[in-house]
């Protein structure tokens, strides 16, 4: 490790990083969909003709090829073996074009997956994956590591922790990305995340990538202002513009050198360029700054601000945020039906069943998000509906499947100011195909969401930002006892606990004995369980669950009775499916919290048959037609 690159650090003199290398890369000649970081290893030429002409140019760092080059990145390629030797490669390259005149950066970029409490990867699988790319850099001669473009603050730290594991006390730049009202993707300002840094200990912090020059000396402003580190800028030349078939970057070279001269009045203590920036942006940033003079530009370093804003408010007691809250706190039984949206926009269909089963003294009605390729009112806005319209509460069944992140915490936040205040957070089955579909998106899981909900509970977003008052969710999750890996499926639901989990429900139980041993298992989580139940309305039915629906255990008995059951006719299978059910309930009723009764096409009066006995408060029997 160079101590020159220290000494510019603890300096007051402004230096200049390099621009892109993919930009310059696709430029000459190289598709998009290859492996920029195997040219290390495959064009060794190409890549260090890129980081020469930068050289020339006046920058005084130059970054390693290897943005990608993490195991996770390279596993798409088949490459993910191959991470060692390909930073090792580029940190040579870039040593041997640097020579004495510039300074090694070896570059790290996210990983490309989500970390808790957002993902399913632990932080210490993060920091053992970044672990590598670091090893390879650090033989390879590097004098220092930028870690750039992370949008998630906590992914960032593991880079870091990863460093300081592997290469000690080597120079570290840290760098977010940020949108231009001065936000991570996440929500975090540009304020928090330089105090985060600070005391994480990072060399330098910055901001790269995502905005053009304007938008980032914004951010600079602040961050400089917010920090007590040097801080770095490489901004995108501009933001891109479709032509053709091609994305374009139109900020000129004398556009950018300009805005780095102010980046640096304000401050900044490190500039370069980011995506769309090249060697001609490199050389008249470097000129007009006068880095390649004998009196570089040098900067005074503003005080840092105190943290402003109140802490976050405390949520609202379980109790208090909903009657289903309530009920879950006192102990009461949950009664619970679950429903269909219907297809098309009309509710009153919806609004039918729901009024039968309020009138019936069913508590709350779920809503199923499906993965049907039908035209149906979603969970959010059809819950909204039933509330206003009949008082009794919903449950909607919220899924990852078919958002991302920033759209499901706008949904989540509409549905705070809408009224609704209980939710049910599941991954979501993959789509079923169909002319609307595109696969699913699942930018996070049931888990990440969890976490979602629970940090806005506490009036912040994602990223630590405050929302203002708190929502007041009471979140559910799923958990199946049947699932093929017990183990795997116990895990989950500790991570589903401990993000906050206030109930939990089940897949159909038809076993009672193997659901009781399953609730044992899961029991020291604390969350209160309401057991999945689903009276078969037929024969067929009861084997289609047995042999076509997953994690739902269907015992030989079960079917054996409703085989003899439908030998007396339809009606006769129908009410002996609702016995069944209603066994299975008595069974395990003194270890759950409530139950959540299922049927198919919504024969919603068969499913108050369950949970209540006798006859609808409107003085109809309970239907037991098929």
């Amino acid at each position: 490790m160079s101590g020159r690159l220290r000494e510019w650090i603890e300096g007051d003199a402004v230096r200049v990083i390099d621009g892109a290398m993919g930009t310059v890369l696709y430029e000459r000649g190289v598709f998009v969909n290859q492996c920029y970081d195997e040219l290390n290893l495959t064009r060794p030429d190409l890549v260090l003709g890129v980081h020469a002409e930068y050289v020339r140019a006046g920058a005084q760092l130059i970054e390693t090829n290897t943005f990608g080059a993490n195991p996770v990145k390279l596993e798409a390629f088949g490459l993910d073996g191959s991470t060692e030797e390909i930073n090792v490669a580029a940190a040579r390259l870039a040593r041997q074009a640097a020579g004495e005149r510039a300074e090694v950066l070896g570059a790290i970029g996210p990983l490309g997956i989500r970390i808790e409490p957002w993902g399913p990867t632990s932080v210490d699988e993060a920091a053992a994956l970044f672990g590598r790319q670091v090893a390879g850099l650090a033989e390879g001669g590097v004098d220092g590591f930028i870690l750039e473009t992370f949008s998630d603050l906590d992914e960032l730290l593991q880079a870091l922790r990863a460093v300081r594991r592997v290469a000690g006390d080597a120079p570290v730049f840290a760098q977010m990305t940020f949108g231009e009202e001065g936000y991570t993707a996440y929500g975090a300002p540009v304020e928090a995340a330089a105090r985060t840094l600070d005391e994480a200990g990072a060399d330098v912090i910055g901001l790269n990538c995502s905005v053009g020059p304007s938008a980032m000396l914004f951010g600079i402003e602040r961050m400089v202002a917010a920090a007590e580190r040097p801080v770095s800028a490489l901004p995108n030349a501009g933001l891109p513009r479709d032509i053709g078939d091609r994305k374009i970057y139109l900020a000129s070279p004398e556009y950018m050198a300009r805005y780095a001269r102010r980046m640096a009045e304000a401050g900044a203590r490190f500039v370069g360029g980011c995506c769309g920036t090249g060697p001609e942006h490199t050389r008249l940033t470097a000129t007009l700054l006068g880095t390649n003079s004998h009196e570089p530009v040098r900067v005074a370093v503003a005080q840092p601000t105190e943290p402003g804003g109140e802490p976050a408010p405390d949520p609202p007691p379980l109790a208090d945020r909903s009657a289903l809250g309530h009920r879950l706190a006192a102990g009461e039984f949950v009664r619970a039906v679950e429903v269909t949206p219907p297809h098309g926009w009309d509710p009153s269909e919806l609004l039918a069943g729901a009024r039968r089963l309020r009138d019936a003294g069913v508590h709350t009605v779920h809503i199923v998000d499906g993965p049907a390729h039908r035209s149906r009112i979603a969970s959010l806005p059809a819950a909204i509906v039933i509330e206003r319209e009949l008082g009794i509460e919903t449950v909607p069944h919220y899924s990852c499947r078919d958002r991302n992140m920033l759209g499901m915490l706008s949904d989540l936040l509409g549905a705070a100011a809408a009224g609704l205040r209980n939710l049910l957070l599941i991954t979501g089955d993959p789509p079923r195909g169909g002319p609307y579909d595109t696969g699913g998106v699942y930018d996070i899981d049931s888990i990440g969401l969890t976490n979602v909900v629970q940090q806005l509970n506490l009036g912040l977003d994602p990223g630590g930002s405050s929302i203002g008052s708190p929502t007041s969710f009471v979140k559910g999750v799923a958990v199946n006892p049947g699932a093929l890996d017990p183990e795997e499926e116990i895990r989950r639901f500790a991570w589903k606990a401990e993000a906050g989990a206030d109930f939990a429900v089940t897949q159909p139980a038809f076993d009672p004995d193997a659901f009781l041993a399953f609730v044992r298992e899961i029991e020291g989580f604390g969350v209160p369980i309401l057991v999945g139940l689903w009276p078969p309305l037929s024969l067929e039915n009861a084997e289609f669950l047995a042999h076509e629906v997953p994690g739902v255990d269907v015992p030989a008995a079960v079917l054996e009775r409703m085989s003899r059951a439908q030998d007396r006719g339809a009606d006769e299978a129908a009410r002996e499916g609702i016995a069944v059910a209603r066994e299975v309930l008595d069974a395990v009723r003194a270890q759950v919290a409530g139950a959540l009764v299922s049927t198919p096409g919504d024969r919603v009066d068969r499913a108050a048959a369950v949970l209540v006995d006798g006859e609808l408060d409107t003085g109809e029997d309970l239907d037991t037609t098929p």
